[in-house]
């Protein structure tokens, strides 16, 4: 089954409509009192999805989580069945920060003002932000598959630039990388997650009929290329004055990386990790490439239960 248990729907953040998954202990219908009251039976756990998926890159995890937590399973703005803000010349709304925010409200919605929070690639990136900006709500945190941005860029050489060519694509002017991905969506969404050989059913094919979906539609791909944009502007200019403060993560943090993709090439990730905490820091590759939790999914299970306990 797909999110067994699981409900479907959309939170109004204030800011916009949020589509989510998350599981509910006595059916699909709940009022918002009964979520409150949910909240303070089980600790949750917001997993966050990285580009070019949307929530479903969960489904092999998030139910084997459920028994143990109230699972939320967001949409990122910009991407799949979340809002999508307009184009604009600074980026804000798709700073890491606006969508750390964004997501506060949402765990608030379900009563919930203190969580676990794991995130994949661009998710992992919201994570960290949010971790930085309220150290008081992520009880742990746990990144899959990234280094921190500002360490990125940092570091880049003729390596990075040619693996992750599609973080200055996408990050040129709108619209036109726009342009170009919904001219083809899909051939680009084939080309865009085969930087590692795959198989054609490598994806399950509910999850890949929602980034299918999600690819076509041309306000997401300007979503994307917004949230790219923000990478190399405001959200630099948010990491490098949390490093000026001596701003670090507060909370336990685990790293987890595949050991077929490029973090594993490019970097010594724990150590990198332990210049951005204060707190301690442990983690190791997996034998998978860049999509852990769809590749491996029990051991990422059992790495995130064992963490999270």
């Amino acid at each position: 089954m797909f999110f067994d248990d699981f409900e479907l729907t959309h939170v109004d953040t204030g800011e916009g409509l949020i589509r989510l998954r998350h599981n509910l202990p006595n059916g699909p219908s709940h009022s918002k009192s009964a979520h409150a009251k949910k909240a303070q039976v089980k600790p949750a756990l917001l997993l966050l999805h990285g580009n070019p998926q949307t929530h479903a890159m969960w489904h092999k995890v998030a139910p084997a989580l459920a028994e143990k937590f109230h699972i939320i399973c967001p949409d990122l703005r910009g991407y799949g069945g979340s809002h999508k803000p307009p184009a604009t010349e600074d980026h804000a709304s798709y700073s890491k920060r606006a969508m750390a925010r964004e997501l506060i409200a949402l765990m608030r919605h379900y009563g919930h003002d203190t969580f676990y929070l794991a995130g994949h690639d661009r998710g992992a990136r919201v994570a960290h932000r949010l971790a930085l900006d309220q150290p008081q709500a992520v009880r742990k945190l746990a990144v899959l598959d990234i280094i921190p941005t500002l360490a990125h860029f940092e570091r880049t050489d003729m390596a990075f630039a040619q693996g992750y060519y599609h973080w200055f694509w996408f990050a040129q002017p709108h619209p036109f990388p726009e342009n170009v991905i919904s001219a083809a969506p899909e051939a680009w969404f084939q080309a865009h997650t085969s930087r590692e050989p795959k198989s054609s059913d490598f994806f399950d094919p509910t999850a890949l009929a929602d980034y299918l979906k999600a690819a076509r539609d041309p306000d997401m791909i300007r979503g994307m290329c917004e949230d790219y944009r923000a990478a190399i502007t405001i959200d630099l200019d948010h990491d490098r004055e949390s490093r000026a403060r001596g701003q670090k993560i507060t909370c336990p943090l685990h790293v987890l990386w595949g050991k077929k993709a490029k973090i594993e090439s490019w970097y010594d990730a724990l150590a990198i990790w332990e210049t951005f905490t204060n707190s301690r820091v442990t983690g190791h590759s997996l034998p998978t490439g860049h999509y852990l939790a769809e590749e491996s999914p029990q051991e990422v299970i059992a790495e995130l239960s064992a963490f999270f306990a």
